[in-house]
């Protein structure tokens, strides 16, 4: 166990590096010897997780994967903290903001860099398709247009808070486009009750990382202190 515990770190590690130099150096620039430097790990070490420059990359994709919020039983207001929460983790995880680079960067082109837009798409389309069910959407809304539109708007959005502000302003951006978009696509009752404060994203991953600690506790067999 203890063996196992310490390759899950130790991958960790190297994925960390390795996001740091995509973030900084693009696809293009990174190297195999800048990250296992920057990992502080032997070349040997990084080659028995990784096998290619290409296979740190999509290691990197992967994390986006990751990403889970709690249900809401508005599934619009799901969808609008989806964004929130990736908009506030850009700012500040490195590896969520790497990912991102990677799905936009022209020189990656070998990562399949469309996987990464139709599975957020995909996501979008099935918390839209709900929230059609459930009478939260106006009756002439496409559920797959409205999908795409925010998938596109959202990388649009991304590279101008980044070269303007280092993704600070990412979340204002985010929330005046959805009090833009929300009006057009949700009906009145809906729109009476959604949140789309700027500071909903900060919430809502609070909220999941005091769930996941939570459960970790419980997990140990350790009772969770009261707030």
């Amino acid at each position: 166990m203890a063996m196992r515990d310490q390759a899950i770190q130790t991958r960790r590690k190297i994925l960390e590096a390795a996001a740091m130099v995509f973030d900084r150096d693009g696809y293009l620039g990174a190297t195999i010897t800048e990250v296992f430097k920057k990992a502080g790990v032997t070349k040997g070490a990084l080659y028995f997780h990784f096998q290619s420059k290409e296979g740190l990359a999509l290691g990197v994709l992967d994390e986006q994967r990751e990403i889970a919020i709690p249900p809401q039983p508005i599934r619009l207001q799901e969808m609008i903290d989806c964004g929130q929460v990736l908009a506030e983790r850009l700012h500040r995880d490195l590896l969520i903001r790497a990912g991102v680079r990677l799905s936009l960067d022209q020189n990656a082109q070998c990562l399949d860099q469309g996987f990464a837009f139709l599975s957020w798409s995909r996501r979008n389309k099935a918390l839209l398709d709900a929230a059609k069910e459930q009478g939260e959407l106006l009756p002439h809304i496409s559920t797959s247009e409205i999908a795409e539109l925010c998938v596109g708007s959202f990388a649009g959005l991304q590279l101008m808070s980044s070269a303007l502000s280092d993704y600070t302003d990412l979340p204002e951006r985010l929330s005046s486009f959805h009090r833009h978009l929300m009006p057009s696509i949700a009906t009145p009752a809906v729109l009476a009750s959604l949140d789309l404060s700027t500071g909903r994203g900060k919430a809502v991953l609070a909220q999941t990382r005091e769930a996941e600690a939570r459960a970790a506790g419980e997990a140990d067999g350790k009772t969770p202190v009261s707030a």
